[in-house]
């Protein structure tokens, strides 16, 4: 027993990392943990004092777990989705909460973890592990079956795309909020000058209805072609709620059990360049907004106000 026990404690000091590993690599939260508990099963049947480098071999132990597990969900799946916004990660407006900080980290924002999700199993194990967590390639290669040079290919392909697609927003969490704020403003007046002056020529609007609403499934690129989209969603003014979606800003849309969407905004240089939208209701209804009631009456209708 005293043997279960010792490992044990060592893993859990590793949890929060591999968590953060195998969110990036699944887009699922639940997948995620799932994916934890099994490299600590792995683990278990281990002699654990042989490894010279824990930390490493449970990392790369994940990396393996996740892989057979997005190889497997890709023979699942008969007919691919137009697009799929992974699990998002809600936190209260005034911060993200302890829990979440390493799940958060490096700032993966939803729009990264949604081209994340176009990559192959292969490309997204070597740009996660490598990238995301610096293992080595020489380390990466055995998962993968190929050699350090065919891996570094793999990174290097899923980088190029990552970067194209997903650009890091705006560290000014306040700059971030006044973009949010400025679209649903012109979103509540019908303006659609006003909506397109606040995004980006090339802005991407990405939605994620599910089977239940797949006609709003949709990928929606241009400023133009995403405000006259955006104008709708003036009448969802009084259900908006400012949230931290993935630790940049956003908004939930509910009211009690009611719940319509989580939208999540890519903010550059005061532009909105990407809005993420996760509409399943299936998947939204499995989400804790609980985390909003956090701080009662500070930051809930700052939007609804500025509208």
């Amino acid at each position: 027993m005293g043997e279960k026990t010792f490992p044990a404690e060592r893993f859990e000091e590793h949890r929060p990392r591999l968590r953060a590993v195998a969110y990036r690599m699944l887009g699922s939260v639940n997948e995620a943990d799932d994916a934890v508990q099994e490299t600590w099963l792995r683990l278990s049947r281990t002699d654990a004092d042989s490894i010279e480098n824990l930390a490493a071999w449970l990392t790369t132990v994940a990396g393996r777990v996740c892989l057979n597990m997005l190889r497997s969900r890709a023979q699942r799946r008969e007919d691919p989705l137009e697009v799929y916004v992974p699990d998002p990660v809600i936190s209260h407006e005034s911060g993200i909460d302890p829990e979440q900080e390493m799940l958060m980290a490096d700032s993966v924002g939803l729009a990264m973890m949604v081209v994340l999700e176009m990559l192959t199993p292969a490309e997204r194990l070597a740009f996660v592990l490598h990238d995301m967590f610096a293992v080595p390639f020489d380390d990466i290669a055995p998962l993968l079956d190929r050699t350090p040079a065919a891996t570094r290919q793999l990174a290097s392909r899923a980088r190029r795309r990552v970067q194209g697609q997903a650009p890091a927003p705006d560290p000014d969490l306040g700059r971030q909020r006044e973009a949010v704020n400025a679209f649903f403003a012109a979103a509540h007046d019908g303006d659609f000058d006003a909506l397109v002056a606040v995004l980006d020529p090339d802005v991407v609007l990405r939605a994620d209805g599910g089977t239940a609403r797949s006609g709003l499934s949709v990928v929606l690129q241009g400023a133009r072609t995403v405000a006259g989209q955006a104008v709708t969603f003036g009448q969802l003014t009084p259900y908006i709620r400012p949230a931290l979606i993935n630790g940049a800003a956003g908004v939930v849309v509910a009211d009690g059990a009611w719940r319509w969407s989580v939208m999540a905004f890519t903010v550059v240089d005061g532009k909105v360049v990407a809005i993420d939208v996760l509409v399943d209701p299936d998947r939204l209804a499995l989400l804790d907004l609980t985390v909003l009631d956090r701080v009662q009456g500070q930051g809930e209708g700052q939007v609804q106000g500025d509208a």
